[in-house]
Formats: structure tokens, C-alpha cells, sequence
């Protein structure tokens, strides 16, 4: 499943998100169990200390490279117009690649936001990235960005899950063709235990995750559940019949 960003790229659906990820072989075995089991999207930003290792793990996979989907991010200290053109710099070094498909600002920093946003519509022009986003932006900063944007964001990444279903922000969002990634896809695994999740996997013979990973879908958002463990990540993309 894709979703279709405003400027026609192909965006996958379900991805696999690599935060807290921090031994090497275990993240290298992760994503590669991941792209085994037909992940195309790997999420990672310069805060993980872990783009090395999704670079490596892209360049050791059976699948090319134009058929996955990276994102990263950059980090609030190296916020600011050529402050964010030189971390883009770095984490492109770490990640050894020609290109990344999506650049997001990681947390709108007051006083810094727009112009960190402005670097990444002058990646995006010389075609470093192949779309453009921001995370954590709630509607006023979403505003402000608006109104001085030469390319709307086409990504935000916020948390969402069934217990924060962030409805007027989804709202807007739609309203202005940004689409919607949903991090903590499973409520730090708060949710698991919601009866009525534990009663739709015994109808379904699924789990309760399996369930919310399927309604994030169902809902059009583009969905990044995180885990290290092979089983869990199978698991997670098992969720299309």
C-alpha cells in the first residue's frame, strides 16, 4: 500500500521506524529482516545515532535502492537555515547515499522553524530530497510555515494512535495535502491491552498490535511501528488479509 504525495511520489505505507535503535547487528538484522518480509520504508533522523547502519543495510540488500524509501531528520541544535544544510550534509555522509527521500525537521524550535524548513525546499530544488516534511507540527506551526512556503510540506509526522487520535491536526493536514506518518503507532504498547483491541484480534486471529497497525492503514496514515525483534517485525507486516 502507498500513499501519493502531492508532487506524485510514491510514499509507502507501512515502514519500519529504527528510534532507540543503537547496537549495529541489531539493527542491520532488523532492517533486513524487514525488507524481507516487503518493508520499503525505513524511518530513521540524525537524533538515532543509527543512519550509518540503515545506509550499510541498504547497500547490503537484495532490493535496489530505488524501491525503498528513506527518511530522516534533522535535530533541533542544528536548526536554522545553512545550520540544517550541513547537517543534511552529514547525515547524507553517514547514510552513503546520492539522495534521501524524505528530510523532515524533527521539532518546530521557535524562532528557528521557517528557516530550517526553508533549507529543506532548497534541498528538495536541487533534488537532494525527494519530498519535503516537517514532525511534531501542530496546526499554528503548520500556518506559519504556510505562509511563507514556496512547497507546502507534503509529510507530517506526529504521534497518533488509537488512544491520541489527533483528529482536527488530521483535519487540517488533509485540507492542505499533507499527509500524515503516525510515530508510537502503538501507544508505547499502552493500547495492547484495550479490551476492545483484545476482542477485534480474537474475531480477526490477529494481535492486538495487528489490529492497530491495520486501522492506521484503514485511516489513509502511513504507519512506522518500531521493533528489533524478527518474530514482532514479520508479525507487524502480516496484516493485508
Amino acid at each position: 500500500m502507498q500513499k501519493t504525495l502531492r508532487n506524485g511520489v510514491h510514499m509507502p505505507q507501512l515502514g519500519l521506524g529504527v528510534y532507540k535503535m543503537t547496537n549495529r547487528d541489531e539493527t542491520l538484522q532488523a532492517i533486513e529482516t524487514a525488507l524481507n518480509v516487503g518493508y520499503r520504508a525505513i524511518d530513521t533522523a540524525a537524533l538515532y545515532y543509527n543512519e550509518e547502519e540503515v545506509g550499510e543495510a541498504v547497500r547490503n540488500a537484495s532490493v535496489p535502492r530505488e524501491e525503498l524509501f528513506i527518511t530522516t531528520k534533522v535535530w533541533n541544535d542544528d536548526q536554522g537555515y545553512d545550520e540544517t544544510l550541513r547537517a543534511f550534509e552529514v547525515s547524507l555522509k553517514k547514510l552513503d547515499m546520492e539522495y534521501v527521500d524524505l528530510y523532515l525537521t524533527h521539532w518546530p524550535v521557535e524562532g528557528k522553524f521557517t528557516e530550517t524548513y526553508r533549507a529543506i525546499e532548497r534541498l528538495y530544488d536541487e533534488k537532494l530530497i525527494r519530498a519535503t516534511g516537517v514532525s511534531n507540527h501542530h496546526v499554528p506551526h503548520l500556518e506559519q510555515l504556510l505562509a511563507k512556503a514556496n512547497i507546502a510540506p507534503m509529510v507530517n509526522q506526529i504521534e497518533l494512535h488509537p488512544y491520541l487520535t489527533q483528529q482536527p491536526l488530521r483535519a487540517f493536514c488533509e485540507e492542505q495535502g499533507i499527509a500524515v506518518t503516525s510515530w508510537s503507532p502503538l501507544g508505547r504498547a499502552n493500547v495492547l491491552g484495550d479490551e476492545t483491541l483484545q476482542q477485534l484480534g480474537e474475531q480477526y486471529g490477529k494481535s492486538a498490535a495487528q489490529i492497530i497497525i491495520r486501522w492506521h492503514l484503514q485511516q489513509g496514515l502511513v504507519v512506522i511501528p518500531k521493533s528489533v525483534t524478527p518474530s514482532r517485525i514479520e508479525e507487524n507486516a502480516q496484516i493485508f488479509d
